[in-house]
């Protein structure tokens, strides 16, 4: 049978019918040197067994059943693997003029959603690979994970690996798409009626015996899907208000351990002193506009991954709530997010994260893009890798990977490594078209947070 898309995943490829709500995901990576351009290519055919959507390509289904992978037919790895040189002296501007034109360029859809290109003469003698996933592939944990594959822990290579490549399939009959998609439709129905079966009892005789309690719970279950699926009608910044498709890059650096104490002070996680950072980056680029700004809308995603989950396909949701821009004292600041954060991440909606999705599958396209067009930033905090690796022989610097705006006017990936946490900018030109100014603030903002830690 047809392998169909999650239906977090067909969310995530049915709201780009809205070309400013694309979910390209880029990621640059900086080595010392160049490296073994055979292990490269070897180390990204073994990832593609272990995810094999990389040899695959979306098929759109016959509706109601949501897109299927189908292998590609004219699976070429060289298409997607590729070497070039780096534009003019190899600078990190010009890596990043790279990255933008990738983040803003479509994929081919008629071939598997990624590519990754290695790029020689990098400044002192380096070399950085580019890499470019469309979302439905894996999210910023799995990411992480396919990292494990491609990295070596030291500058010896690991194990050789023979290719996977595979051989070219035949077409699938049409009329097997339509056997796959009835099979598809009728094991919803059977496991929309088992759960019904198996929870009305249990409801009903909670409901006798606990009327008052279940009754809080089911209002308190629909309060936070409502929470989760509210169109957002306006933005809260009355100054980054216009979406574009025209995106600008840009990077910065802050050390994981000053980062995590400024929060632990405060009674926070990292990721609190993380979007604390950015509010007040937010909060002075309103100021040196002369724009009061209270509370923006921030769209978060939570990681929903267990132990055993595939690393393909998105295991996240998308949580929506506001952030404190205006709260100027950076402590204040912390805590407010971490309480805020605390709830969102208690929410009962999260364990219907695929019902949801499945449910907003079926609405309009203008409906999904009311849900996100209007949120003003994404902060997305990535885990990365704990200790020094290397990539065919070569020494990995640093790491840098640049999330979607989806909608918004900017999203900041913060991705760490060994002890740096490595802030990846993505904003919108259309809502800030002066980008400088607006990294000069990112960075205050950053410092008034780092201050606690001193």
């Amino acid at each position: 049978m047809a392998e169909f898309l999650r239906s977090s995943d067909a969310f995530t490829w049915a709201m780009e019918s809205d070309p400013r709500l694309r979910s390209t995901v880029v990621t640059l990576i900086l080595l010392d040197k160049p490296p073994d351009w055979d292990v490269v290519r070897e180390r990204f055919d073994l990832i593609a067994s272990k995810l094999p959507m990389l040899h695959q390509r979306v098929v759109e289904s016959p509706p109601p059943a949501p897109p299927r992978w189908e292998r590609a037919p004219d699976f070429d790895v060289d298409f997607h693997i590729r070497r070039i040189a780096a534009p003019g002296s190899g600078t990190l501007d010009g890596l990043l003029e790279l990255a933008r034109i990738a983040e803003m360029e479509d994929f081919d859809r008629a071939r598997p959603l990624w590519t990754v290109t290695l790029i020689d003469g990098t400044e002192n003698g380096g070399s950085a690979v580019l890499c470019k996933f469309h979302h439905s592939l894996t999210d910023g944990v799995g990411g992480v994970q396919i990292g494990m594959t491609l990295f070596d822990q030291s500058a010896a290579c690991g194990e050789r690996h023979a290719s996977t490549t595979p051989s070219v399939e035949q077409g699938v009959p049409w009329l097997s798409r339509y056997r796959d998609v009835f099979g598809y439709d009728a094991g919803l129905v059977a496991t929309v009626v088992t759960k019904a079966v198996t929870s009305t009892p249990r409801l009903i005789v909670n409901s006798i015996l606990h009327p008052l309690a279940t009754g809080e719970s089911t209002t308190a279950t629909a309060a936070s899907v409502y929470r989760t699926i509210r169109p957002v009608n306006r933005t809260g910044s009355t100054l980054m208000k216009k979406r574009t498709l025209i995106r600008r890059f840009g990077v910065h650096e802050v050390p994981m351990p000053r980062l995590r104490e400024a929060a632990h002070r405060c009674g926070g996680a990292l990721n609190d002193a993380f979007v604390a950072g950015l509010a007040g980056g937010l909060r002075i680029y309103h100021e040196r506009h002369q724009v009061v700004v209270g509370d923006l809308h921030l769209t978060m995603p939570i990681n929903l991954r267990v132990e055993g989950d595939e690393i393909g396909g998105n295991r996240i949701t998308l949580m929506r709530f506001d952030v404190p821009v205006g709260v100027v004292d950076p402590a204040e600041r912390i805590r407010a997010i971490h309480a805020r954060t605390g709830k969102v991440r208690h929410e009962k909606s999260l364990p219907l994260t695929q019902w949801i999705a499945g449910a907003l599958n079926l609405m309009p396209r203008w409906y999904i893009g009311s849900i996100l067009r209007h949120v003003d930033f994404l902060a997305s905090d990535v885990p990365g890798i704990p200790a020094p690796v290397f990539l065919g022989g070569a020494r990995v610097l640093k790491q840098y990977a640049f999330g979607p705006t989806i909608g918004a006017a900017v999203n900041v990936t913060l991705l760490t490594y060994v002890d740096t946490c490595a802030l990846g900018i993505d904003v919108d030109t259309g809502a800030i078209p002066d980008y400088d100014v607006f990294h000069e603030c990112l960075v205050a903002g950053f410092e008034e947070v780092l201050a606690l830690a001193d």
